[in-house]
């Protein structure tokens, strides 16, 4: 008799866990962590499937608080329980925490510096391009379609050009989301 029962994966450690969601946070500083969560959780250790991430990531944006740490405790405690949840969540913040204490002490003590504007302003320009690499990545499939690029771009021109609200935005671009993609009578 064949056995047909799904491959199980060896067990992740609770230190893999930390360190895997530490390195996460300690590269994707200012953006782009969803994409990291991404390529970690199903490109490079293949602990979640495509299906689960993307389930999980509607989970976490719909609770209060940050997608990217809401997406760790999400899948940490899929991959190992609630100890699981606690060491993602840590190794996650962890770096920005540290980055933004010790920064934030740098800026107190040194704010009338000529190049304290610069860098925070070279800082943001950076986190720019990189959430915008990151949304480019997550979206592949939809930047293919002309009524994807039509919403994209039209959000981009209210939120970027016009300056509207995101609630004003929203109320313009959802009922318009909703009808180009209403299901077919066919």
């Amino acid at each position: 008799m064949i056995d047909q029962s799904p491959l199980k994966q060896p067990k992740v450690t609770l230190i893999d866990l930390f360190r895997e969601f530490l390195i996460i946070g300690a590269v994707s500083f200012g953006g782009g962590i969803i994409a990291y969560e991404r390529i970690l959780l199903i490109e490079k250790r293949k602990w979640l499937s495509v299906d689960e991430f993307m389930g999980f990531l509607a989970i976490s944006q719909t609770m209060p608080g940050l997608n990217s740490v809401n997406l760790a405790v999400l899948a940490g405690d899929h991959i190992r329980g609630f100890w699981g949840s606690v060491v993602s969540t840590i190794g996650l913040i962890l770096p920005g925490s540290a980055f933004v204490l010790i920064i934030g002490i740098a800026y107190t003590n040194n704010n009338d510096h000529p190049f304290a504007n610069l860098i925070l302003t070279g800082i943001a320009a950076g986190a720019c391009g990189l959430l915008a690499a990151i949304t480019y990545r997550i979206g592949d499939q939809h930047w293919k379609h002309l009524k994807s690029l039509i919403i994209i771009v039209c959000t981009f021109v209210l939120m970027s050009i016009a300056k509207l609200s995101l609630p004003l935005v929203l109320l313009i671009m959802a009922p318009i989301s909703i009808y180009l993609y209403r299901p077919n009578r066919s």
